[in-house]
């Protein structure tokens, strides 16, 4: 029997000190992880050795948000919603903060210009009413598009802050949202930027669109409108695949933006491979996250619906609409409009998280990066102050002291 059969054997001793050290076998029945072979024992390996030389498989560690192991689709829905729960003040309140900002611009500014247009239709003559109409349902539309693409910048930016939270609270850290807008700092323009360059995309693919089925109408005439149709049917379809298509691949990169702090360029180039091999998996995810948080926002809205009917028709019921039934739409209209702004911030959140645990989850699996936070995690609870945080691309961790009186050492 050779000593590494020896010392492998259950009820073996353990190895005197100088000997080779043993191989790590997990527990009969146990698969073997692949990634921990080859691995010392400890808290960073996944296997330790108990009661002397038996072998047995020990957890993955939980400093905090997630264990740190690769992460299957029950703990990324739990984690995501967790979120809200464990650190509520900067995930929550940042999310209320921003939507609430976007909602309070776009009711001011839809508001302000309408109020604005209907003044100068009402003023107007009967010879130039069609045009200030024109004109004013023009500036209602562009009123109601700005707001639109600040909401689009402010979900980019809120999902930069809550990614922050997501990698901070993988290695256990609960930080303020003082402390997560200082960790955001110089990279918030790079949010912007990006969130900018996906909106002009997008607005150049359709515009090109419009124009040519305004062209078509215009030129062919019955013929034209029929092609316009066709055509805007089709490419319909194709927007929306190539749509899931580039989001699903581009999904990360506010992640790598905001965690390893690379360019635009740079973090498109790796959003782009690390979601390469687990495409579906993304989308899945993704989707079904969607697919909750907008059943539950469905729900959340029936009751508000249910006590708008109810009141209506008991403040008014012959349907006479009068102040009192106005007073109570305006009421209801608000609350509405809180509750929309509650739903949509929570809903973000959920949202972004996911997309956070989705970028660990993949550079876990394709970096073994769970071991490296181990051992951050480790080196951090000895009090090693230069330990580097290996979110950080290609950053070098300091390796966790061994404990003394370890067989190991």
């Amino acid at each position: 029997m050779t000593d590494e059969q020896k010392w492998a054997s259950p009820g073996a001793a353990v190895p005197p000190s100088g000997g080779a050290v043993p191989p790590i076998m997990p527990p009969v029945g146990q698969p073997v992880d692949p990634r921990f072979i080859g691995q010392n024992s400890g808290a960073g390996s996944g296997y330790a050795y108990s009661g002397g030389a038996q072998p047995g498989w020990t957890p993955p560690p939980k400093p905090g948000l997630i264990p740190l192991r690769p992460l299957d689709l029950g703990t990324i829905l739990g984690a995501s919603f967790r979120v809200l729960r464990r650190n509520p003040k900067p995930t929550f309140g940042a999310a209320l903060l921003i939507q609430g900002s976007v909602y309070l611009v776009l009711i001011l500014a839809v508001a302000g210009v309408t109020f604005t247009g209907v003044s100068r239709v009402n003023s107007s003559t009967s010879q130039n009413t069609d045009q200030i109409t024109a004109g004013a349902t023009g500036l209602i539309v562009v009123a109601s598009i700005i707001p639109a693409l600040l909401a689009v910048i402010a979900s980019a930016v809120l999902q930069g802050i809550i990614v922050l939270e997501v990698s901070s609270g993988a290695v256990g850290e609960k930080l303020t949202l003082r402390a997560l807008w200082t960790r955001a700092r110089g990279r918030i323009g790079a949010l912007i930027g990006w969130a900018a360059l996906v909106v002009l995309a997008l607005t150049v693919v359709l515009g090109v669109i419009v124009v040519i089925i305004v062209l078509l109408v215009v030129s062919l005439g019955t013929g034209g409108a029929i092609a316009a149709v066709l055509i805007g049917f089709l490419a319909s379809i194709g927007l929306a695949v190539v749509y899931v298509w580039l989001s699903t691949k581009l999904s990360l990169v506010a992640s790598v933006l905001m965690i390893e702090r690379l360019s635009i360029r740079e973090s498109v180039a790796r959003s782009w491979s690390l979601t390469e091999g687990y495409f579906w998996r993304t989308f899945g995810i993704t989707l079904l996250v969607a697919a909750i948080i907008g059943f539950v926002s469905q729900v959340a809205s029936i009751p508000l619906s249910i006590v708008t009917q109810f009141a209506t028709v008991l403040f008014d019921p012959q349907g006479q609409k009068g102040s009192g039934v106005t007073v109570l739409l305006v009421v209801v209209g608000l609350l509405a409009v809180v509750i929309a702004v509650v739903i949509q911030s929570i809903t973000s959140v959920v949202q972004s998280a996911t997309t956070g645990l989705i970028y660990l989850d993949l550079r876990i699996r394709k970096e073994g990066l769970d071991l490296e936070l181990v051992r951050y995690v480790e080196a951090k609870q000895s009090g090693n102050a230069n330990a580097v945080s290996p979110l950080l691309h290609g950053a070098p961790v300091a390796p966790a002291p061994v404990p003394d009186g370890s067989p190991w050492a």
